[in-house]
């Protein structure tokens, strides 16, 4: 019987660092469109940019095809392209996932949970909206909030799923013209009935949010000019 051959913990701290690196540089460069939507990934060109062995290029690809980020071609991995058609499903699924989840949060949320929703929206109210980044980060702040206050980890791990999945798509609905202060009074309504424990209120409040989002995000692909 061959004896197994246990690996030095140093090695494999230094591939975890490696891999972790990778994968957050090349996450980063998709997500900002250094590397754009059909672009291939040669495993051997990436090792080289980022200075390691091909290995943890290999398993950040990995990670990104499960994040739904990358996908396979007929030449290896590829950054995935972009559709109307899979906006919609994302969306047929999220709104569903929010929906549930804002009422699953009307239902279970703890004192504490209300806490970090209010201090959530607090912080994307103080928002400056000159800056898209920022202005994106503090309202998924909130809907995550929400998330976690809905007890359920299953519905929070598929949203963050969905979640990877639209960071192909940069471009923030909160930048069109009047739906920053749309989202912000709805937000409010939306913790209003949380606060309430209305779960059928929060539902469908969560619901027609997500649905909005869903065709502002369609006009905005519609809008963007072709390659």
């Amino acid at each position: 019987m061959a004896r197994r051959v246990l690996r030095p913990r140093a090695d494999l701290q230094k591939e975890g660092a490696a891999l972790s690196e990778v994968y957050d540089r090349l996450r980063g460069e998709i997500v900002d469109g250094t590397f754009e939507a059909g672009a291939q990934l040669v495993e051997l060109a990436l090792a080289e940019k980022y200075g390691t062995s091909r290995t943890p290029v290999r398993e950040a690809l990995r990670r990104l095809e499960q994040d739904g980020l990358v996908e396979r071609a007929e030449r290896g991995m590829r950054v995935r392209t972009r559709s109307p058609e899979e906006i919609l499903e994302i969306y047929e699924v999220r709104i569903s996932l929010e929906a549930t989840a804002a009422a699953a949060a009307a239902q279970r949320r703890s004192d504490f949970d209300l806490i970090r929703i209010r201090r959530a929206q607090t912080a994307m109210d103080n928002t400056a909206t000159d800056d898209p980044p920022a202005m994106a980060a503090a309202n998924r702040a909130v809907h995550e909030a929400i998330w976690v206050a809905s007890h359920n980890g299953t519905i929070v791990d598929l949203l963050t799923r969905l979640n990877n999945h639209l960071t192909r798509y940069p471009a923030t609905t909160l930048k069109v013209p009047g739906r920053w202060s749309e989202a912000l009074a709805e937000h409010h309504a939306l913790i209003d009935a949380i606060e309430q424990r209305d779960a059928d209120r929060a539902h469908d409040l969560a619901r027609d949010h997500m649905t909005k989002a869903r065709e502002l995000r369609l006009q905005i692909y519609r809008d963007e000019p072709a390659d």
